[in-house]
């Protein structure tokens, strides 16, 4: 059905991919491209039967009509953007994975523009990213199904009430306020796209001022001082397992609070003139500035590296044994995770021994930043230090420290 051969030799088909069934029996309608013995599949946010797959050509029925020129439109939207690359001979999966990804409307739905999206983010290897564009359509699907039959929501549907019930929504399932502006961040981007390509009017633009604002949830004070560090470090473990995730929370700590995404990733040739030097992963693709971090290497950096760390073969070597080099986006990612979920679950034993609470990956980044402005160290040598864009970011990072501040220096004005 929807066959098409492009030029070039591009095919194109729509189809119901039966490789895996969804939980009610139905199986999702794709639109499959094939270039050189290649295949892709992109979704129509569509599922039908079997049984009513193969009525789908002749059926007379309104709602098997309306599908058909769903997909059809669907199809005539791909066939379009695979055509125009083709006629200048740029073809390639991922030059029609961005426009598709930059593109709001496969067939009228925000979910097809957020699985475009998706599948663009995975092409490029943003691993990470798109899971959080994942985690927000699918928090979206269940919202819609709740009050309705469909998780299929349109465009014109998204209003500043519509999102408001959304954040409503997820509180009432427990979410946090990080979670529902991350949630709403994507959102927005996807609407934005929408207004842009003229899905949507500027008036029915519900993001902004004045009409729907995406929540700003309040730092916590999450920093330990520098005793509560003291403590951690000389903690006697009672395993090797937790005395090497406290070795590397520590040695996160001291490297200028990198994230372990930014430590499972530092070679040899990171170590320049008794200095760790990288980017940050988080923001290297995204940022028009690559700030180069300058981490000291400091002696009881060296330790932990001897301790847990590959010997050196050479400069391109990785300092940790958590990557091999050459996995896949999907597979550096999971390895990525257990080693932080294995952290933060033996921190967590730590903690509870030591009695001090938010020791975490997280909390190293954040307690690196704190510690250093209680010692009097300036917030722009800071701010470089973590590798932000702009001081507005660090002083986010810093502000249950100045409520510390203000509440202790307030005590002084009865201190009679």
């Amino acid at each position: 059905m929807f066959d098409y051969t492009a030029i070039g030799g591009i095919k194109l088909a729509t189809l119901l991919d039966t490789r895996k069934p969804n939980a009610d029996g139905t199986f999702p309608i794709r639109i499959r491209i094939t270039y050189k013995r290649v295949q892709k599949y992109y979704s129509t946010n569509r599922r039908l039967s079997v049984s009513d797959w193969d009525k789908l050509p002749t059926a007379k029925a309104q709602k098997m009509t309306r599908l058909k020129e769903d997909l059809q439109k669907a199809t005539d939207y791909i066939k379009k953007h695979v055509e125009e690359l083709a006629d200048q001979e740029i073809f390639s999966f991922n030059e029609l994975n961005k426009r598709l990804g930059k593109a709001t409307d496969i067939n009228g739905t925000l979910n097809a523009a957020f699985t475009a999206r998706i599948d663009n983010f995975k092409e490029m290897g943003k691993v990470s990213t798109a899971d959080w564009y994942k985690y927000t359509l699918r928090s979206i699907e269940l919202f819609a199904k709740e009050k309705s039959t469909s998780t299929s929501v349109e465009f014109k549907q998204i209003t500043v009430d519509w999102l408001r019930r959304y954040e409503q929504y997820l509180l009432d399932e427990g979410k946090s306020y990080t979670t529902v502006s991350m949630y709403m961040r994507a959102l927005q981007v996807i609407v934005n796209e929408a207004k842009s390509s003229g899905v949507i009017k500027q008036a029915q633009h519900p993001f902004g001022k004045g009409k729907y604002e995406i929540p700003q949830h309040e730092g916590r004070s999450i920093a330990l001082n520098i005793k509560d560090i003291g403590e951690i470090v000389r903690y006697e473990c009672e395993t090797d397992t937790i005395e090497m995730c406290r070795d590397l929370w520590f040695f996160s700590y001291l490297c200028n609070g990198a994230n372990i995404t930014d430590i499972c990733k530092l070679r040899y040739s990171s170590i320049r003139n008794g200095e760790i030097c990288f980017y940050r992963q988080k923001t290297l693709a995204k940022a028009k500035k690559k700030k180069l971090i300058h981490a000291q290497l400091l002696p009881e950096m060296q330790t932990i590296i001897d301790r847990w760390g590959n010997a050196m073969e050479s400069p391109d070597t990785f300092i940790f044994p958590f990557l091999q080099g050459g996995e896949s986006p999907e597979l550096e990612r999971t390895k990525i995770k257990n080693i932080t979920k294995l952290m933060n679950t033996k921190m967590k034993v730590i903690s509870k021994k030591l009695g001090i609470p938010n020791i975490s990956t997280y909390t190293a980044r954040h307690s690196y930043a704190t510690v250093l402005k209680r010692s009097g160290a300036n917030i722009a040598f800071i701010s470089e230090s973590l590798g932000h864009n702009d001081l507005k970011t660090t002083e986010n990072y810093l502000a249950s420290f100045e409520q510390e501040e203000r509440v202790k220096n307030a005590a002084l004005l009865t201190n009679f």
